[in-house]
């Protein structure tokens, strides 16, 4: 199987698992994605792939999820529930950086045989998660400000508050993913590949976030009509009670 439909299935299973969550455990789904995803993607991105006739980092398609997890709960619960997903992702960041660093702090036995690779993969976990926690601050509550204020543009000048859902996700997803491509290389991974690595990081990796962006789209229109099913399932049980 290729890298490239590797990540198109990835893609797509997240995305969906996204939905189930919600659709199994509600608003409670959600975060719980959040705090998966942020431990996930931050070891993901320790590998190097090529796919698409570029060098990219792995990581992309599920933080690019987190992004999906916060329109979703801005558009059905509102600001101070999307930001509160956010907490919920920096916490986690800050409990798996202090754990996994724990870890090497130990002397293995002589009949060990993870250690070795352990210390290869969870000695750079400081300074990623580190980076990812910074980039996660200003990029997640950027774009949680920037969804509503997409919100109250288009409500104001249309009248109407339930329309133009692409253009608040798209809108602020997209400019904030520009945001977080530029700032993440330079701060996880200046001095560990050379210059012309880091561009070609930055371009594939936002190359792959317009097309994340875009696609997370209708998962955003599919969890706002269940809610709204939901609801009216909830309303209607009561009258009838």
């Amino acid at each position: 199987m290729t890298n490239e439909l590797i990540l198109i299935l990835t893609l797509l299973v997240e995305y969906s698992a996204v939905v189930v969550c919600y659709r199994l455990l509600g608003k409670h789904g959600l975060y719980m994605w959040i705090a998966l995803a942020t431990i996930a993607a931050n070891i993901e991105v320790l590998i190097l792939v090529r796919a698409f006739g570029m060098e990219m980092t792995l990581g992309n398609i599920l933080f690019a999820s987190t992004f999906l997890v916060t329109d979703i709960v801005s558009e059905i619960y509102g600001k101070e529930d999307s930001k509160r997903a956010v907490r919920i992702g920096i916490a986690t960041s800050l409990c798996f950086v202090v754990i996994s660093s724990s870890w090497l702090l130990y002397t293995p036995s002589s009949g060990d045989f993870a250690m070795p690779a352990i210390r290869t993969v969870f000695s750079h976990t400081p300074r990623l998660m580190a980076a990812s926690l910074a980039v996660y601050i200003i990029v997640q509550f950027f774009d949680v400000w920037l969804y509503h204020k997409w919100w109250g543009f288009t409500e104001k000048r249309f009248h109407d508050r339930d329309s133009f859902l692409w253009l608040r996700n798209n809108g602020s997803t997209l400019v904030s993913q520009l945001l977080n491509t530029v700032l993440y290389p330079l701060f996880a991974f200046a001095g560990t590949y050379p210059a012309g690595t880091l561009v070609s990081i930055m371009i594939s990796s936002y190359v792959i976030f317009i097309v994340t962006s875009l696609a997370d789209t209708p998962f955003v229109y599919l969890c706002r009509r269940i809610s709204r099913r939901q609801t009216s399932a909830e309303q209607t049980a009561e009258s009838e009670a």
